[in-house]
């Protein structure tokens, strides 16, 4: 990151409304894990931060924000409820996508510069009850209203799961091309709430993640063909989508992970106190745990790194290559595990004091969020697909 963008970064994290809002999301965690409902408190300290609209290009009232600035945000924020933390970086997911993908839609740059003023939440239908969990399928298929002169088209989405569906102000939405498209062939579109209409199919009632609501949902809309992103989706997925979910959720994870070590290094620091000059037991397991986190910090940072590296390259080739698919798709299952060894490395630690819910070496809520992640997009479909990558790798290298 170059001085400016630096300090560009620590002035937006460091101003008084972010940290209010990190203020907001610790005081709420605890509740909102317990009661399973949405950081309303912690997401509206990050509207009154201006932080929805920090990705925004300048050119459209936004602060242009990189991604290494909103991954930062995002490792603050799930410090403290990874929850919200899940919220924020999903919204700017969104976000990421339509602002490297709406070429020269004036609908779109204008939708941008309502994100900025409105502060408006984005939240994403990519799932859908009968293609498997694929994200590159889709059944649902824009098609014209044929009463409305062609000037609006509608569709109707069975999505199994809508993160923050009920509380979004907009929806971001994988559809088939038209009626003939093939599954294959999908487009995104952006419809605002008042388009919609919503039927929830199921409820959410989880072991953790609790608060990022995402039951599934029936979402028939109508809206105007220019909401349609211009960009195929395969390509939005390939450069954006994709990769920022990967490193956005990663930091997500590192961030209760980071808060689960701490808890159990301020454990250990008491146990210390109460027999100066003696090393506890626990300060072993605390050490191993340093190292695991260390390896997981160097790793999530590398790939960001990189992504931040191919963006900046003319037409992004670097996207489209079979071995960057292998490594952000290994940075997700390296992450997801992380997160898990580390949260239960922390719990033995602490013991009967990190097993109680509540207090400050509790880290149940830690753990249960971060069996979550393995679950996001399924390890094991991540790991299917890395093996065919590696076979046409393989078969590339020996032609």
């Amino acid at each position: 990151m170059s001085p400016v963008r630096a300090h560009a970064a620590k002035e937006r994290t460091a101003s008084d409304a972010f940290q209010e809002a990190l203020r907001v999301a610790a005081k709420n965690a605890e509740d909102v894990d317990r009661q399973g409902r949405f950081p309303s408190e912690g997401i509206d300290a990050l509207r009154a931060a201006g932080a929805l609209g920090w990705q925004v290009p300048r050119d459209y009232g936004g602060a242009g924000a990189p991604i290494d600035d909103l991954a930062a945000a995002t490792f603050e924020l799930a410090r403290r409820c990874a929850s919200t933390g899940l919220v924020f970086a999903m919204h700017q997911i969104q976000v990421s996508v339509i602002v490297r993908h709406l070429s020269n839609s004036t609908w779109f740059k204008k939708y941008l510069e309502c994100v900025v003023s409105d502060q408006r939440l984005i939240a994403s239908a990519t799932s859908e009850l009968g293609v498997g969990g694929d994200l590159r399928r889709s059944i649902a298929a824009i098609e014209p209203v044929s009463d409305s002169g062609g000037n609006l088209v509608r569709f109707q989405k069975n999505a199994s799961t809508i993160s923050y569906g009920a509380h979004a102000d907009d929806l971001l939405t994988t559809v088939r091309r038209g009626p003939n498209a093939d599954q294959g062939d999908q487009v995104l579109v952006l419809t605002h709430l008042s388009e919609m209409e919503t039927e929830q199919t199921s409820e959410w009632d989880t072991l953790g993640m609790r608060g990022t609501c995402s039951p599934g949902f029936i979402v028939r809309a109508r809206c105007l063909p220019d909401q349609i992103l211009p960009v195929p989706f395969a390509t939005i997925a390939e450069e954006t989508m994709v990769p920022a979910s990967h490193i956005l959720w990663a930091h997500v994870w590192l961030g209760l992970s980071t808060d689960a070590f701490e808890r159990a290094q301020n454990f250990v620091r008491a146990q210390a106190r109460q027999n100066p000059g003696t090393s506890p037991p626990s300060a072993l397991r605390l050490s191993d745990l340093c190292v695991r986190l260390a390896e997981f910090r160097a790793l999530v940072n590398a790939v960001t790194n990189e992504f931040i590296s191919l963006s900046e390259v003319a037409g992004r080739p670097g996207f489209s290559a079979v071995s960057y698919a292998i490594r952000i798709n290994n940075l997700k299952i390296a992450a997801s595990e992380a997160a898990i060894e580390i949260c239960q490395g922390a719990l033995s630690v602490c013991g009967f004091a990190g097993y109680t819910n509540g207090g400050q070496y509790s880290v149940g809520r830690h753990l249960r969020d971060a069996h979550s992640a393995a679950l996001m997009i399924t390890n094991d479909r991540l790991r299917v697909t890395n093996a065919t990558l590696l076979l046409l790798h393989l078969h590339s290298d020996l032609k």
